[in-house]
């Protein structure tokens, strides 16, 4: 049995005075001189043996840089290079990533990878690596890197300034470990031995870098980067055309060695790469990931409260959305913001984020400051208690501003329990909020204990949300719930064969309304087996025993006039899903997820496919399709619903890219185009041609919006 240990390895830093020249040769005498750490255990397809193709790191520093020379070998030259953009994915290509804790709090990190043609990805990681949410790789950061591909290794060096990171000044030590995907040998591997059950990224599991001498001062630059967009565009359903010239930039400076100060100015995020559309069957709306880069580092500090899925009290994308009169959401400009983030010493974090968004008095949107600051404190060897205060406000007084918006705030507390080896975890919360008028049920509460072992993963979490809280810089699903959310799942470790693993679950998720005597409103019931083929392949099997009490009546296939499901009844409905994703190292690759079964009072067949065909590294595409057949008992509507996405990118060279994204929506009766081209002309330094072009498809196809983009942004680091 093997015992995975969280700290019996180091790598020692050596110091040098002596120039290194970034090439992917090695040949300075200060790394003949540096000790080499290898003896890399495997990930997969098993986690007890030593891994059958090794890496080789060394590492040194200085004043300003620390340096990485890697020798990874592989059987071959056969390596899977989708793509030559920047921040690729590492699941299906061949590549090395190293992970740096360097307040040693085994919660946050700073991620550098690349692969055998040296594409450079960065990321920052949070909440322990627990949770692929906590997996960010929009953050940005200036450093170079090379790669030289031999016969049977390749070669990697890097330079990543200290600057790039945050630690406490005159530190000796930080947690490290690294990991490596070998595409020609089917095998992932790690410096530190990770359990199979745990994420790859975890930070439970971690080794030390240990420096000859103490970390000083890291002098980071104040970088300012300002950009310059041009805008052409005609609404053709007002027949209103406009042009824009704007200016602005943002500014990042370092406040000792730990913390970020972040300023921004008239900022525009249309470079920013357009929503994928999702087809919404239900009574609820749907989150979408932040893509914004100004509120990407730290921004576990103030995302991270409640619950992602039904209690969130910060949802950074309300932050220049705002309602037009007729309910649309629609653009609301933000004029400038500020942050400060990061940790004030090795157990205390401290975030304050302050955006101002301008009026637009045609649609009655008033200028409103939007607040929160944080705090989190380290608590045992993983775990970490928080605060926060969130505050909505206008800032000027308008006659269409109503009372009950006066004003909106939130108060909260969090726990989030992580064990030293991940084996429990959990979080535990308590937010009460603030508005005019309102001093009763206005509170929002939860608590999730998970324990994971190897064999076995229980769960038992429960939220409550009260009818009157408010945070409408959240994401509050619904009001006046109580919901449990138990989970039990037995994994099976197969000793030969072509099944890596298989799983068994049971997940059932009820609902309660308080306010009508706790009455059920809700419940899904999950039973799914699962299943993890040696070659990568995946393939899962669920059923879905639902019930749900409407008490108002809805259409869920947004037919214009027609006749909705009754409210103020019961629906019991059964439904069978069936997932299969194939091996991604091939060059055309596919994931099929079709279901059947009842849906409220009717039937509904469903068919998702996404295929992906590669011609590396330069062309990859993708086709998205989703299909959902409704069909109701008389008198209410049936439907064929498509959602169809082609995508196509081009990456010319590692500086040039040119990606195109068509989505055609019948539930939206939209047709969008759009397509980007950048160049990357200096480290983080970027010219974008983008653009969109959106059309009506219910009775015509007609041109609805379409406009042109140039952005330019440069990156000064002063």
């Amino acid at each position: 049995m093997i015992c995975f240990s969280q700290t019996n390895k180091t790598i020692n830093v050596k110091f040098i005075n002596e120039p290194i020249t970034v090439n992917a040769v090695l040949d300075e005498g200060a790394w003949g001189k540096a000790e080499p750490s290898t003896n890399f255990w495997q990930y997969f397809p098993t986690d007890s043996i030593q891994a059958k193709q090794q890496t080789e790191i060394k590492m040194l520093f200085d004043d300003k840089n620390l340096y990485v020379g890697m020798k990874v070998y592989a059987s071959g030259k056969d390596y899977i290079i989708p793509s030559l953009r920047r921040d690729f994915r590492a699941s299906g290509n061949d590549n090395i990533s190293l992970l740096f804790d360097t307040f040693n709090d085994g919660t946050n990190a700073f991620f550098f990878g690349t692969n055998p043609f040296g594409v450079l990805r960065e990321a920052l990681i949070s909440g322990g690596g627990n949770d692929l949410r906590g997996f960010n790789t929009i953050w940005d950061t200036k450093w170079v890197g090379e790669t030289l591909i031999h016969e049977d290794h390749y070669i990697v060096e890097w330079k990543i300034p200290l600057s790039a990171f945050k630690y406490q000044e005159g530190e000796t030590k930080w947690r490290f470990n690294s990991y490596h995907f070998d595409t020609q040998n089917n095998e992932q591997s790690t410096w530190m031995n990770i359990p199979q059950n745990q994420l790859i990224f975890s930070l439970a599991y971690m080794g030390e870098m240990i420096f000859e001498k103490p970390l000083g001062k890291s002098n980071p630059p104040v970088s300012i980067i300002p950009f310059v967009n041009t805008l052409v565009a005609k609404n053709y359903e007002t027949d209103v055309s406009n042009s824009d010239f704007k200016i602005g930039g943002d500014a990042k400076f370092t406040i000792g060695n730990s913390m970020n100060l972040d300023l921004t100015f008239n900022p525009d995020f249309s470079q920013v790469e357009v929503d994928q559309q999702i087809i919404n069957l239900t009574r609820f709306e749907i989150s979408l990931p932040e893509q914004r880069q100004f509120f990407i580092e730290n921004s576990d500090l103030f995302a991270d409260f409640g619950d992602s899925r039904d209690s969130n009290p910060f949802f950074s994308r309300r932050i220049g959305i705002a309602k037009d009169n007729d309910d649309n959401s629609i653009e609301n400009d933000i004029i400038a913001g500020i942050r400060l983030s990061g940790k004030l010493n090795n157990n205390l974090r401290l975030g304050i984020l302050n955006m101002q968004t301008a009026e637009d008095l045609i649609n009655e949107i008033p200028t409103t400051n939007n607040a929160v600051i944080t705090a989190q404190y380290k608590l045992f060897s993983r775990s970490n208690l928080s605060f926060m205060f969130i505050n909505k406000q206008p800032t000027q007084n308008y006659d269409f501003v109503t009372n009950e918006d006066r004003y909106n705030r939130v108060f909260g507390i969090d726990y989030k329990l992580a064990s030293k080896d991940n084996t429990w975890v959990g979080n535990y919360f308590f937010h009460k909020s603030f508005s005019p008028n309102v001093n009763d049920k206005d509170i929002s509460s939860g608590a999730t204990t998970e324990y994971f072992s190897r064999d076995w993963n229980f769960r038992f979490g429960a939220v409550f949300v009260g009818e009157n809280y408010r945070s409408d810089l959240g994401f509050i699903r619904r009001t006046d719930v109580f919901k449990i959310s138990p989970l039990i799942q037995r994994t099976f470790w197969p000793e030969k064969g072509k099944i890596q693993k298989h799983s068994i679950s049971v997940m059932p998720f009820f609902l309660w309304k308080p306010e009508l005597n706790f009455e059920n409103s809700d419940y899904t019931i999950v039973t799914s087996w699962k299943v993890d083929f040696q070659n990568t392949s995946k393939l899962a099997f669920e059923m879905f025993n639902r019930y749900t009490h409407l008490y108002e009546s809805f259409d869920p296939t947004n037919t214009d006039g027609a006749e909705p499901i009754p409210g103020d009844q019961d629906y019991y409905y059964t439904s069978y899903e069936a997932k299969y994703n194939s091996d991604q190292r091939k060059t055309f690759s596919y994931n099929l997820n079709p279901s059947i079964g009842k849906f409220y009072n009717g039937e509904k067949y469903s068919m998702q496919a996404q295929l992906t065909w590669r011609l590396q590294p330069y062309f990859s595409s993708s086709l998205q399709i989703n299909y959902d057949q409704i069909n109701l008992p008389n008198p209410y509507p049936d439907a064929s619903i498509w959602l169809i996405g082609p995508k196509i990118d081009i990456t010319f060279n590692k500086n040039l890219f040119w990606a195109t994204f068509v989505q055609y929506s019948s539930q939206l009766n939209n047709f969008s185009v759009n397509t980007r081209l950048q160049w990357r002309f200096a480290p983080l330094s970027d010219l974008f041609i983008v653009y969109n072009d959106n059309y009506f498809t219910d009775t015509v196809f007609a041109p609805r919006f379409r406009s042109f983009n140039l952005k330019l942004t440069y990156w000064l680091n002063i």
